[in-house]
């Protein structure tokens, strides 16, 4: 786990009639009222979006659905997992959460399954000078975007 990554579980209540889950509220410790933008960004099947990165803003990720492969890098100077990297896949027929992505840790994901849909909110309004980018292929990085995921 990369250090200040969150994951938070979300609780979902169904019934015949379908389902109602809460994703965040401004009081969650998790997201402390941090409210810059709410975005939505809908992806085709096998699209790689990679390598993004902000030195101030955070952002909380949610999938409502499709499928998609989450890759984190830690590029903190003082952070003690600097240098690791995390994955974990979000969306359809996975637990159902929302992931807390703090600044200056690269992040990015590839469509398993879609169309998939990534609700975003971020803790800054856009600012094309805090958006960061590196290629998706960055040897320092060094991820493999179509390597399977390991199995349990």
């Amino acid at each position: 786990m990369i250090q200040g990554v969150d994951i938070k579980e979300l609780a979902t209540h169904a019934d015949e009639r379908g389902f109602f889950r809460e994703i965040i509220r401004a009081t969650d410790p998790f997201f402390a009222g941090a409210f810059g933008q709410w975005s939505h960004s809908m992806m085709h099947h096998g699209v790689v979006k990679a390598w993004h990165i902000h030195r101030i803003q955070t952002d909380w990720w949610y999938v409502a659905t499709g499928l998609l492969k989450v890759a984190l890098h830690d590029l903190r100077e003082s952070s003690a997992t600097r240098g690791q990297t995390m994955e974990l896949l979000m969306g359809e027929h996975q637990p159902p959460h929302v992931v807390k992505i703090p600044s200056g840790v690269a992040h990015g994901c590839r469509v398993i399954s879609a169309p998939a849909h990534l609700f975003y909110l971020t803790s800054k309004e856009y600012d094309p000078s805090d958006e960061g980018r590196i290629p998706h292929d960055d040897p320092k990085i060094g991820y493999d975007w179509l390597k399977p995921s390991k199995i349990g």
